[in-house]
């Protein structure tokens, strides 16, 4: 319709164009009458025909001045004519659409067909989804009740295997040999009986009543030769010669499950066992102790006695201690000396006696107490971690060792009292400080108490023989210990010796107790020096002999450490005081009228009036008596500092203050007379200070 529409309007388009007035055009439909327009309504007619006003096919109808009545008809026409023609389209497409509707008709008879088959079929899978989902619950029950099966089936296996009593087993237990086989076994066992103890459903069920008699017997029958085999290997323990650590370590430790199962399943004979093994080795190491101890008596060498003090003179009349003196090792009672190598070698091995008693050799106390305790720590460290390991017990090593710790107490309450070796003492100490952190080190506990024992019972042994020292000092025969020399005296020599030694050995502890100790030990030999220094009638002498005592003890404390401490200050303090005394009395000797003078008349103004005003008269024979003799003086001041002092160097010290010192007094005289009325006049014979400073140098030279 849209084609003969478009058709009759480009036939229409060979027309001129006129403009189209749409006022005329509607003006023209109203004069025109209708017969049915009376039943018309034209409502609405104005608003459609503004809405068809902008549409272009009308608009192109309208352009054209055709009218719509005439425009209709040929439409219709148009219409028509194209029915026709599809009528004769259809009528000679008849026998295709004739053949189509039959192949529709055979096409609707099989879809019929195979909707009765699909129905069918979607009938039986109906039945059969029904009769799979009831083969999936069956199977699932199925596979329920299998896994209840299968855990029933392994808790009763387990149950039957735990309580069984296999033939091989108990033809070990009964018959076989103690050995890897044997503990295997010992183990399987161990567990059965375990099981049967444990449960508590294994106690109600009836196979228990059957296999408990049997294997009760089979307990009894491990535990009896476990502790045959057990006591026969602790009875090797008791054989001479026997290297205790080996056989714990190769033998023992491979069998400490038997251990295990006696303290697990038969605790009567476990404590017999840990008993047997207590007492052995408890006599064992007594004995080994004992020996040893008795073997390294033979190798002391004592070193003091009770009169082997700071403040005892010497000289003996007795005829059997003069005999003694030549054995004793009279250098080491106060000096430290090579002892101090003890606490070097404290983690050395132990001393084997028979190798030190075949080359003849002594060592002081402190080195067997060394020896023993090395000995001691070894053997206490080892016997720990074997109970450890052994018995799963600490505190049995305690009572092993309450015999070897009493053999050793029995030997020390016997030396300790009889000691009066301060310096071996107090080595003593620091070697068991030096032990203790030797334990600390392993992470060994065992021998916390003896070592704090020891070294509780050592302190006041200490201070006991310490004090002996301090009251020979306080208490010293002054008549007795004096002699009619000025070198250092030994009672100094020792006090020196002790202190430094003392020093030293506190250098990495700084006990304070210690150093209060040393400070009155110090007061008293103080007292003591002056009291025989004041036995020399000439003063001179007295400072000359305090002067080396305080300068042999200052090198002695050198020794001992740098610093020296407060007591090395102390005598420093004294030696410079008595230098300048010494050099005082020096210059006095044989410049006494100069001295004099000097300190009396030269601080004086000459041109100041005064009662006696210095003169040169007064000066004259001071300066020509220098000038006559100064240096033959100085020659007899260097002779007397040689032979007074024993340290070379020391003396020349001395020396050199004295030179200095008579420098400034004659130069405090030279000024003197340069300010005295004619002075001048004495220019000639006064020495010059550079002479004097020159043979000052002459001397530092020599020194």
């Amino acid at each position: 319709m849209a084609d003969v529409a478009a058709n009759n309007v480009s036939h229409q388009t060979d027309t001129p164009k006129n403009l189209f007035d749409f006022g005329a055009f509607v003006g023209d439909l109203i004069v025109e009458d209708d017969a049915s327009s009376d039943d018309i309504s034209l409502e609405g007619l104005q608003q459609e025909l503004e809405e068809c006003k902008n549409d272009d096919v009308v608009a192109n109808i309208l352009s054209k001045g055709i009218k719509l009545r005439e425009y209709t008809k040929g439409v219709e026409n148009n219409l028509r004519q194209v029915e026709l023609d599809s009528i004769q389209d259809y009528i000679k497409e008849s026998d295709n659409l004739v053949s189509l509707h039959d192949q529709i008709l055979d096409c609707d008879s099989i879809l019929s067909q195979m909707e009765t088959l699909l129905s069918g079929f979607q009938a039986e899978i109906g039945s059969i989804s029904s009769d799979i989902k009831i083969l999936q619950e069956k199977s699932m029950d199925m596979g329920l009740k299998l896994k209840n099966r299968k855990v029933a089936e392994s808790k009763l296996a387990k149950f039957v295997e735990d309580i069984i009593l296999p033939p091989r087993m108990v033809d070990i237990i009964v018959d076989g040999e103690v050995n890897d086989e044997y503990i295997r076994t010992l183990d399987i066992l161990s567990k059965k009986l375990k099981f049967v103890e444990v449960e508590p459903m294994v106690k109600a069920s009836k196979a228990l009543k059957d296999v408990q008699p049997e294997l009760e017997k089979l307990r009894h029958k491990a535990v009896s030769k476990v502790f045959d085999f057990i006591v026969q290997k602790l009875q090797a323990l008791r054989k001479p010669k026997t290297n205790i650590q080996i056989l714990q370590q190769n033998v023992l430790l491979k069998y400490k499950y038997v251990i295990c199962f006696l303290k697990e399943h038969s605790k009567e004979v476990y404590s017999e066992v840990r008993a047997a093994y207590c007492d052995t080795m408890n006599k064992v190491l007594s004995a080994q102790f004992r020996a040893y101890i008795q073997a390294l008596e033979k190798l002391q060498l004592d070193i003091a006695t009770s009169n082997d003090l700071i403040g005892v003179e010497t000289r003996s009349t007795s005829l059997f201690s003069r005999g003694r003196e030549p054995l004793k090792n009279r250098s080491a009672v106060f000096a430290l000396g090579e002892r101090l190598n003890v606490l070097k070698e404290i983690d050395q091995p132990a001393l084997i006696p028979h190798i030190a008693e075949a080359s003849s050799l002594k060592y002081p106390y402190e080195v067997l107490f060394r020896s023993l305790h090395k000995l001691l720590m070894d053997t206490a460290t080892s016997e720990y971690l074997f109970c450890d390991e052994f018995f799963g017990e600490e505190s049995i090593f305690y009572e092993i060792f309450a015999g070897p710790f009493a053999v050793i107490d029995e030997h020390f309450s016997s030396v300790l009292p009889n000691c009066y070796d301060a310096i071996g003492v107090m080595l003593i100490i620091r070697i068991i400080h030096q032990h203790q952190l030797i334990m600390s080190r392993r992470r060994i506990p065992c021998l916390d108490s003896y070592l704090d024992k020891v070294n509780i019972s050592l302190w006041p042994r200490f201070k006991m023989v310490f004090d002996m020292h301090l009251s020979s000092l306080r208490n010293a025969n002054v008549k007795l210990l004096w002699e009619d020399d000025i070198h250092p005296h030994y009672v100094m020599r020792r006090y020196a010796e002790f202190t430094a030694s003392l020093i030293h050995l506190n250098v990495e502890y700084g006990d304070g107790q210690l150093e209060l100790n040393m400070e009155r030990l110090r007061m008293a030999v103080d007292d003591l020096i002056m009291k025989l220094a004041k036995m020399f009638s000439k003063p001179k002498l007295q400072i000359v002999f305090l002067i080396n005592n305080y300068d042999m003890t200052i090198a002695v404390l050198k020794e001992a450490g740098p610093e020296g401490g407060k007591i090395q200050l102390h005598f420093e303090e004294l030696l410079k005081s008595n230098t300048g005394l010494f050099v005082e009395e020096l210059l006095v000797e044989h410049f006494s009228d100069l001295i004099k003078f000097v300190k009396t008349r030269a601080s004086e103004d000459p041109n100041a009036t005064s009662e006696r005003p210095i003169t040169v008269a007064e000066v004259e024979p001071l300066v020509k008596d220098f000038a006559s003799r100064w240096k033959a003086a100085i020659e007899l001041m260097h002779k007397d500092v040689i032979t007074s002092f024993s340290n070379f160097l020391c003396g020349m010290e001395i020396l050199r203050a004295a030179l200095t010192q008579l420098l400034l007094y004659y130069t405090r005289l030279s000024d003197c007379i340069k300010k005295i009325n004619g002075g001048t006049a004495l220019n000639k014979d006064l020495v010059s200070i550079s002479s004097i400073m020159y043979e000052i140098r002459k001397y530092s030279r020599t020194f």
